[in-house]
Order: structure tokens, then C-alpha cells, then sequence
């Protein structure tokens, strides 16, 4: 059997930036253990999985090189473009994963998708400020202040940590042992620290996860960071930009709109995606 997968970087507005993911379109019965190879296969931070797609709705599921996910960003975006573009769902259109269910939308003619993402979860603050710092290679100093270390979700929790300046984001260096034995207890393996400046901000990702370590852009990070900065006063209602990638030659940008809602603040995060290649995979029977 011959599965069509596609290839696309989300968050950019070029080939070969961004993050990539593969995206199997075709809804096809697999089992989870071939999913897991596939995603294996590939090596891209994510792989996914159509498994219904008609009308306005579809469903799908999300593998790691090592694991399965209930939720992440940019495979949302990436697999909603390619299903639209390719005529098997319309825009706007509800998106089904294990975590819940998900607006999308998805421009064709400006090559651009958005999502809006569950309603934000503060969860506690990270008391062991010196200890999330030297998890990440720096020491407490680097840490902004003004700001806690704390636990965010919109969909999958992460660790947000605020540093004073993006010369201290870019040194940073994970600790893929000391990023365990502080984050695992805490119920999340993401770690997504930051330096502000009013509504332009600059990221990165670090994991505990020996498939991935860093991600070059993260969707499912970047909606909990628009919600945590609008949260504490660091930022206004509106437009937060996000860049991140550059130290993996993958540059990214990642538009997160936190807006009023009638129950809370409201997260959407949105960015380029842009088609690479096609191909199949031809499992053994």
C-alpha cells in the first residue's frame, strides 16, 4: 500500500524556513505503531495523520519522531492548508484532536493559516527560578524580574520563561537532563523562553525530548506566550510577533492575536505556510 504524504514549512513565507512538517492527507487505516515509524521515518518535529476529512471538519493525529501528541500548532496549521488547498475541506473549518476541538481558517491566495486556540490555562509559577535558568544554560540573572517563570496552556501546557534580553535567548543551551527533572514534574515537556519589547518578541523552544531538543517554530508555545505577556501587563490586547528559528537556520514568525473574549481572554495564532514537495511512503505489507 502506497501512502501520499506532503511536504510544507509553516510559519514563513518561503521554502525551506520555518518548521517543516509532513502531512499524510489521505485519510487511511493505519495503526499507531506504523504511524509512529512513519513519523520516525521522516525526523521532522511532527507527522501527521488524516484520519476524517469532509465538508468543514476533519480529524487527524500528531506523532514526534518518538511519541504521540494530543495537540500542537504548527501540524494544525500545516495539515489544514494542505487539506484546503487540495479541495478535501473548506475554510473556515473545525479541526478534531485528542485535546479538543479547533477553528481554522486558511487564505490560499496569501499562503496563510490561523488557528484559535483553547482558552488559556495560568497554571502555577516555577518557585526554582535559578534552577529553571541553569536548565536552559544561563544563570538567574538572565531572568527578567518583573516577570515569573510559570506554566501556560492553551491546548498543551509550557513552561514560559522570561529573560531580560534577546542576546540571553540566543546564548541560552539546553540541558536535556536538568530540563526533565524540573519540567516533568510540572506535567510539561516544552519550554519556551522569550525576551519582549512591547508587541515584538523573540523566542525559542528547548525539550527534553531527545527526538526534537529544539524546535524552530512553535505554535502551541506561542499562543500560551501571547495569553502570559497580555496576563501580566507586558503586553496590550492585540497583535503579539514572534520570531523565532534563527540559531537553527530556519528563521520563523509567528503571529499570536489575544483578544477580549465574553469568558476570558481569546488566542489566535497564524503564519505562512508555504508547499515543498510530495511524495510516498511504501510501508512493508
Amino acid at each position: 500500500m502506497r501512502i501520499p504524504f506532503r511536504l510544507v514549512d509553516v510559519f514563513t513565507d518561503r521554502p525551506l524556513a520555518g518548521n517543516q512538517l509532513c502531512v499524510i492527507p489521505q485519510p487511511v487505516a493505519l495503526p499507531g505503531v506504523l504511524m509512529q515509524a512513519i513519523a520516525n521515518e521522516i525526523g521532522f518535529s511532527e507527522t501527521t495523520f488524516v484520519t476524517e476529512a469532509s465538508g468543514s471538519r476533519y480529524s487527524m493525529r500528531i506523532f514526534t519522531p518518538t511519541l504521540e501528541l494530543s495537540f500542537a500548532g504548527h501540524p494544525s496549521l500545516g495539515t489544514a492548508f494542505v487539506l484546503v488547498s487540495e479541495g478535501r475541506i473548506q475554510s473556515p473549518a473545525v479541526q478534531t484532536l485528542p485535546s479538543g476541538e479547533f477553528a481554522m481558517e486558511v487564505d490560499l491566495e496569501s499562503g496563510f493559516a490561523r488557528m484559535e486556540q483553547l482558552p488559556p490555562k495560568f497554571g502555577p509559577t516555577v518557585e526554582n527560578r535559578a534552577g529553571a535558568a541553569r536548565a536552559i544554560g544561563l544563570v538567574e540573572a538572565d531572568l527578567d524580574e518583573g516577570l515569573p517563570v510559570q506554566i501556560v496552556s492553551t491546548g498543551w501546557p509550557n513552561m514560559i520563561v522570561p529573560v531580560r534580553d534577546e542576546a540571553i535567548v540566543a546564548r541560552a543551551t539546553p540541558d536535556i537532563r536538568a530540563l526533565r527533572a524540573l519540567m516533568e514534574p510540572l506535567g510539561t515537556d516544552n519550554c519556551y523562553l522569550f525576551a519582549a519589547s512591547g508587541p515584538s518578541v523573540k523566542a525559542r523552544m528547548f525539550t527534553y525530548d531527545p527526538g526534537i531538543v529544539e524546535d524552530p517554530a512553535t505554535g502551541g508555545a506561542a499562543g500560551p506566550l501571547g495569553a502570559y505577556l497580555v496576563h501580566h501587563g507586558a503586553a496590550e490586547i492585540g497583535r503579539i510577533t514572534i520570531s523565532q528559528g534563527a540559531e537553527l537556520g530556519r528563521p520563523s514568525v509567528l503571529l499570536v492575536d489575544v483578544l477580549d473574549g465574553e469568558a476570558g481572554l481569546r488566542v489566535l495564532v497564524g503564519g505562512g505556510v508555504v508547499r515543498v514537495a510530495e511524495g510516498f511512503f511504501d510501508p512493508p505489507d
